[in-house]
């Protein structure tokens, strides 16, 4: 790799999860620290940070991919390769990828700013440590943020799924500190949120000790941010069947501030499939708690994930997935063809179901998921709710937010970002609902 002058502008483009949004922004706090400003849209950038998702198939090739786009007719970015790709496959990266100037973990990013100088030295260099002091004490101060804001409270998972690389990528299951939670929940409501999102890759499973010393788990967390005046809105994802506790589904029902949606994968409706999947839980289990949630929170929208085609599923166990769906009627949903990981278990498995089966299964599921969506929606016309514009529309005097059931908004009239109005939802689509503005609700 040559030596090159610094980079004075960077692109960070980010893949997969909201956990990668968040970790994107911060790695571009921490590159606006070292004095670098964004690249203009439509510019070429001096440094592109490709932050990586493990989770889908040929992420990595994917990778290469991108990496030969920017660096064709002879473009010479300094390159950096994040996320989980880079933590599970960094030295083969370097390997095949000379134009790559530097590879970091999701748990080492923090130390972006060294790498970037060494890379402009000419130096190449991996880290994909998971250190014990946690990045977050090296992070800068949130600052400019939007009406609704990402912040990550959990990292890592203990659960080792079959099929899944988050325990290899991310690391064992982490809390960050109530305190400094609270802090910079306090920050991002100063900077303009009016929504925060609670991230974790098994967000339920955070836990800690509150102000007065005392232990708590994340209904504590949500309560004490609910006490945040400007604060208007809280949602946390994506939680695991497993660490739903009986004072978490309670807080549904006693925390206003607390949206009604919860996002709880499941990813089959078979209890062999489970089993194999290495869930813990079944669908009887499954279905049981969600009816808890609709006991004290009677209109909360539900949200699943889905695996299709897992070794070994047969055609009644795809079946016994499509009349889980069936029941639960889920508001959204998310639906993927099993994809082997290396490294993972499943990947290993006998049974390996043919592309075209999964193919017909997603086909199949992701209708019914689409029907559930649209009938959710549907149910919705005549409600009048508080909408958090989050940005204009596509058409003038148009704008665009989500509903308390995080619905897509859209609605014509005076308003601003991050204005908490009252509309009526009028007609509803498949993936929106055209609303109709009736009041600006007072802060």
């Amino acid at each position: 790799m040559r030596q090159s002058a610094p980079p004075k502008t960077y692109r960070v483009k980010s893949f997969g999860c909201q956990m990668n949004v968040y970790d994107g922004e911060r790695m571009g706090e921490l590159l606006g620290d070292k004095g670098m400003t964004p690249a203009a849209e439509g510019e070429d950038a001096d440094l592109i940070v490709l932050n990586t998702c493990h989770i889908r198939e040929k992420a990595a090739e994917k990778v290469y991919s991108d990496i030969g786009r920017l660096t064709k007719n002879g473009k010479q970015p300094m390159i950096a390769v994040a996320g989980c790709v880079a933590q599970a496959e960094g030295e083969e990266i370097m390997k095949r990828s000379p134009a790559v100037g530097m590879v970091v973990g999701p748990q080492a990013y923090h130390r972006l700013p060294d790498m970037i100088d060494k890379a402009a030295r000419g130096e190449r260099a991996t880290d994909t440590d998971m250190p014990a002091e946690t990045k977050f004490d090296a992070l800068p101060r949130r600052r400019k943020v939007g009406p609704s804001a990402f912040l990550t409270i959990q990292e890592g998972c203990d659960k080792f799924c079959t099929y899944c690389v988050v325990p290899y990528t991310r690391g064992a299951e982490i809390s960050r500190p109530f305190a400094d939670l609270v802090t910079e929940a306090e920050r991002l409501v100063a900077s303009g949120a009016r929504e925060i999102t609670l991230l974790g890759q098994n967000v339920n499973a955070w836990s800690g000790e509150d102000a007065k010393g005392n232990s708590t788990g994340l209904e504590g967390l949500i309560k004490a941010l609910a006490a945040l005046p400007d604060l208007q809105r809280i949602r946390y994802t994506t939680s695991h069947p497993n660490d739903m506790s009986d004072a978490l589904i309670a807080a549904h029902g006693e925390v206003e501030k607390l949206m009604p949606y919860l996002h709880l994968p499941v990813q089959s409706g078979s209890d062999r499939v489970l089993k194999a999947m290495n869930r813990s839980h079944t669908a009887e289990s499954y279905l049981k708690l969600l009816e808890r949630f609709r006991e004290v929170r009677p209109d909360i929208a539900l949200s699943g994930d889905f695996i299709v085609g897992f070794p070994g599923e047969s055609d009644a166990e795809f079946e016994d997935t499509l009349k889980l769906v069936d029941e639960v009627r889920y508001a959204q949903a998310f639906s993927f063809k099993y994809s082997p990981r290396p490294g993972t278990p499943a990947a290993g498995m006998e049974g390996q179901i043919a592309r075209e089966v999964m193919d017909e299964r997603l086909q199949r599921l992701q209708a019914a998921l689409n029907r559930d969506q649209l009938a959710f929606n549907r149910a919705s016309e005549g409600k009048i709710c508080d909408v958090l514009v989050e940005r204009k529309g596509k058409h003038p005097g148009q704008w665009l937010g989500k509903s308390p059931w995080l619905q897509s908004v859209f609605f014509e009239g005076e308003a601003q970002i991050g204005d908490l109005v009252q509309v009526e939802l009028a007609e509803a689509g498949p993936n929106s609902i055209r609303g109709r503005l009736l009041e600006k609700i007072a802060a």
